[in-house]
């Protein structure tokens, strides 16, 4: 029925016999969460990144933000901003993005501690993500660079989501109408500063809260497979 089922099957099997570091091993044990269960009942952990850029192969993570919901409600005291040391030179455009510098990066754990702490985090849950495929494609780099795997994951996308609905509903696609900030503005959502990687975690936490509710008025049993 997805693709994306049989490939992550897969990717878990590899992983249960590969695994040797202790994070992703535990990763594995513990197996994927059911796109079968109510949303209400889903752990949903919600991140965003800060990169140097969109190319997987040269830019690196700068920082990283998350959040998690759990019977439909944002846990905020679970809410975490941390940096990511890179030995990339920020461009003033990056600067100008995120307003981290340099000398603020530096002071941020390396890449493989901050995996392993996100694995730790992520274990378990359904992942979700604005526009998915830099989280998705960040991490699966950075797991095939240090441990040599790919991660299954469980992954929910908003701005697929609301894309989803436009379609069915025949309506044509505007110009950054899935952006954040945008999608925020139809569900009335309060304005927010982009652009730091917990605040757009908790900003996509809201946004999909808002999306669940909106499918609330139209079917009574909402399973997470829903929204893939």
């Amino acid at each position: 029925m997805f693709g994306w089922f049989d490939r992550n099957q897969r990717w878990l099997k590899k992983g249960l016999k590969l695994a040797k570091d202790k994070e992703i091993r535990e990763y594995f044990m513990n197996g994927l969460p059911s796109v079968k269960q109510k949303v209400q009942d889903a752990h949903f952990f919600v991140l965003d990144f800060e990169t140097t850029g969109l190319d997987v192969t040269k830019d690196h993570i700068i920082s990283a933000g998350f959040t998690e919901i759990k019977n439909n409600r944002i846990l905020l005291n679970t809410s975490e901003h941390h940096l990511v040391s890179t030995k990339i030179k920020l461009t003033s455009e990056n600067v100008g993005i995120h307003h981290l510098t340099d000398d603020v990066v530096a002071q941020g754990m390396p890449i493989k501690d901050m995996l392993n702490y996100l694995l730790e985090k992520m274990t378990g849950k359904v992942l979700i993500a604005h526009y998915q495929k830099i989280e998705y494609t960040f991490i699966q780099y950075a797991c095939q660079s240090i441990y040599g795997l790919n991660l299954p994951m469980i992954i929910l996308d908003t701005m697929a989501i609301e894309k989803k609905l436009i379609e069915k509903l025949n309506r044509p696609l505007v110009a950054n109408q899935l952006r954040l900030f945008n999608l925020r503005d139809k569900y009335n959502l309060p304005r927010y500063n982009a652009h730091n990687a917990m605040e757009d975690a908790i900003s996509t936490a809201e946004l999909f809260l808002a999306q669940v509710q909106c499918r609330k008025s139209s079917q009574k049993k909402l399973l997470v497979k829903d929204f893939l």
